[in-house]
């Protein structure tokens, strides 16, 4: 794709069922494409179905919902470069843009008004060596961390993690989410209490309130 065309699996308006904006409307963007397998992935149809849209006509099916708060998702949506063109356009429309990206993708060149939600792969996913820890220089107190914990083996490499990286003081909020179907909520909610942690545990609000499986929700 060049910069000003982007393919784009699906474009929606629904509630946001994840991060500290959970619970709000938010119109979506989904790109196609992304270059990890996580075993437990959740948007396997986004790899590669998708139509080519202009930036502009993505823009304006954004703007159509007349929602202010919009989302940038995948797939990975970093790896198509008209998608910095995309979010240019949407901040400075006055929207506010949560980009939602891997750990592996290189977040520098991200508008710095945009809030990422960045999620740094577990061992369980199957992809947690891919994960780009110079990423990390580039969070604002703005900016969030998602976990994806499969167990408890996911859950001690996490807490490990954000200690040792001092997490909490980087960032406005640390996400800790079961993956949906392999971890209970009330032993993830246990391990975090039991340690203190400073996160904020999240249930995937959309399969809640949808089936687990639908799109464009």
């Amino acid at each position: 794709m060049t910069e000003d065309r982007l393919r784009v699996n699906e474009i929606f308006f629904s509630i946001q069922g994840e991060s500290t904006w959970a619970g709000r409307p938010c119109a979506f963007v989904r790109l196609t494409g992304c270059d990890l397998r996580c075993v437990w992935c959740d948007t396997e149809y986004a790899f590669h179905e998708g139509r080519t849209m202009t930036v502009e006509e993505a823009a304006a099916r954004l703007f159509g919902y007349g929602c202010d708060l919009v989302e940038v998702t995948g797939g990975e949506p970093l790896l198509q470069p008209g998608v910095h063109r995309l979010i240019a356009r949407l901040l400075d429309a006055g929207m506010t843009v949560l980009v939602e990206t891997s750990g592996a993708s290189d977040v520098s060149r991200l508008d710095p008004r945009a809030v990422k939600v960045m999620d740094l792969k577990c061992p369980g996913s199957g992809e947690s060596a891919r994960n780009r820890w110079s990423n990390l220089e580039h969070l604002t107190p703005r900016d969030e961390v998602k976990f994806v914990l499969a167990d408890r083996a996911d859950y001690e490499w996490a807490r490990d993690v954000i200690r040792h990286h001092a997490l909490a003081a980087r960032v406005n909020a640390i996400l800790l989410s079961c993956a949906f179907g392999r971890l209970a909520p009330a032993a993830l909610a246990a391990w975090i209490l039991e340690d203190r942690l400073p996160v904020r545990m999240q249930l995937q609000m959309h399969k809640h309130i949808w089936a687990p499986d639908s799109r464009g929700v």
